[in-house]
């Protein structure tokens, strides 16, 4: 009779196990905790600063940065910044102002970059058809305008 017991079958249990999904999501957390911060990756420029009054405009500016490094980046409207090369600019930019001819034009030149740079990027617009180019610029710290 005993052997009879020791063969009994085992009841099915219905729960679902879940350590493997909990290990799926943390790999998934890691993930994105690590890629997160590189979606966010922008252009370190360093403005020159003046006294300049701000420009009042209702529209958003087309705005071409060049970094330290003479590397030129495009900002159309409210869209994300990407890089862009010389040839691509003036067909991106000549398109955007024929769409939106009243839209400011703004050129972004770090402080540190040679000047040549930003002035060939002010051609580059010139020979995409913008009328007028605007220089940014950061207002003078308190501290320094003493």
């Amino acid at each position: 009779m005993q052997n009879l017991k020791s063969r009994k079958r085992r009841k099915l249990k219905a729960e679902i196990n879940v350590v493997p999904y909990i290990d799926v999501m943390l790999v998934l957390l890691i993930i994105f905790m690590v890629t997160a911060p590189l979606l966010n990756l922008g252009v370190d420029i360093q403005l020159p600063q003046s006294a300049a009054k701000a420009i009042q405009n209702d529209k958003e500016p087309a705005v071409v940065s060049v970094d330290e490094g003479g590397a030129l980046f495009l900002t159309l409207g409210a869209s994300q910044r990407e890089p862009i090369d010389a040839d691509t600019l003036v067909k991106k930019v000549s398109a955007f102002v024929r769409e939106n001819p009243q839209v400011p034009v703004l050129v972004a030149g770090d402080q540190r970059a040679d000047y040549g740079k930003i002035y060939q990027a002010m051609v580059l617009l010139q020979s995409a058809g913008v009328p007028k180019v605007g220089l940014m610029s950061q207002p003078v710290q308190a501290e320094q305008a003493h």
